[in-house]
């Protein structure tokens, strides 16, 4: 018997989610991966490594909470939004009985980590704005234990409805546990539904220090909820998910003054992005973009495979979006600083335009 048979046969079926970094390339333009486009310093703290750390991390927690405005008891800190993902299928879904639903197009990581516990794996289609089919997930939700909605959703940019996900926790009330993923909420701060948690038991909020603190590298994250889920949660996750180090790192980043700095950041990033849709705009071979809440943009590109291998080859790295339903033709852009956004506004401009732009 061999190696592969031994292993079991979802794992041996399962295709893994395929990383920025794990997608390769030598490029000196990075913008596949939604990360912030400079390094931010921090000095690490008197270390006693000799120790292992808190499993939760108080100063960390403490400040997350006032951040977002709940708990302390609301808060469990992890290794980045996709433990959290993981911690919840473990904690609600029986493999081989349950099933997870989310509506691509939208974040792998949620089929994957579903299909390596062994849990079902049910798909609703986004509308054709990318908003919730409710009618079609209520015809699914028998048998549904976690459902996951990304807000502003990933890859297409957009913010769900919130009066949609009203009416979705209604459906899931005493059903099914809803996942709000708001790894973008930093671009529009007004949209969280971390205030909705008194009033849904069975709401749960994902965040991460990945994006607009600048600090993907630290794999930090974030899973707000109430404290009854927290506690299922922490019977689950690893002795220690944070390293000392990475809990230093995170409190100084929750600091008054790393929250300022974030703010900064974040307006930079809204301002780059704004100048690359307005180069994108006056592109010929752009078709249409589309309205983004995040710090990406996503556009639909005649001959949009050609363009994005020839983007790579001259070192500029794009997310290609062919493969995900209803996204035929697009590219995922990461807003970088000024000078990157104008070199992939320029190298599209050096294609064989054949489109008028279409303002969606």
């Amino acid at each position: 018997m061999s190696i592969e048979e031994l292993a079991r046969e979802n794992v041996r079926n399962l295709t893994p989610y395929q990383s920025a970094r794990r997608l390769g390339g030598n490029g000196d333009v990075w913008l596949n991966a939604n990360e912030y486009p400079q390094a931010v310093e921090f000095q690490l703290t008197a270390q006693t490594l000799n120790r292992y750390p808190e499993c939760q991390p108080k100063s960390v927690i403490e400040r997350y909470a006032q951040y977002a405005g709940v708990k302390p008891e609301q808060v469990l800190v992890s290794r980045g939004a996709d433990e959290g993902i993981e911690l919840l299928i473990r904690a609600f879904c029986e493999p081989g009985r349950d099933a997870v639903l989310y509506c691509p197009p939208t974040y792998g990581m949620y089929s994957v980590s579903a299909e390596t516990i062994g849990v079902e794996c049910r798909t609703v289609q986004a509308t054709d704005g990318w908003q919730l089919d409710l009618p079609a997930i209520a015809g699914q939700l028998d048998g549904v234990k976690v459902i996951f909605v990304c807000s502003p959703n990933n890859p297409t940019g957009q913010l769900i409805n919130p009066q949609d996900l009203r009416t979705l926790l209604e459906m899931a009330r005493g059903k099914a546990i809803v996942v709000a993923d708001e790894a973008y909420i930093e671009f529009c701060p007004q949209e969280t539904l971390a205030g909705w948690l008194g009033e849904n038991p069975h709401l749960v909020v994902l965040r991460t220090l990945s994006k607009a603190f600048a600090l993907a590298g630290l794999r930090c994250g974030f899973t707000l909820a109430n404290e009854e889920v927290i506690n299922l949660l922490l019977k689950v996750i690893a002795p220690y998910p944070l390293s000392t180090p990475v809990a230093d790192i995170a409190a100084q980043a929750l600091s008054p003054e790393g929250i300022a700095a974030m703010r900064e950041r974040v307006a930079q990033v809204l301002a780059n992005r704004d100048a690359l849709i307005a180069g994108l705009r006056e592109t010929p071979c752009v078709e249409a973009i589309f309205d983004s809440e995040t710090n990406y943009v996503l556009a639909r590109i005649t001959a949009s495979s050609a363009v994005f291998k020839s983007l790579w080859d001259q070192g500029i790295i794009l997310r290609d979006q062919n493969r995900q339903p209803t996204l035929s033709g697009c590219l995922r852009i990461t807003v970088g600083t000024r000078e990157e956004c104008q070199r992939v506004i320029d190298a599209l401009r050096d294609q064989p335009g054949l489109a008028a732009t279409e303002r969606v």
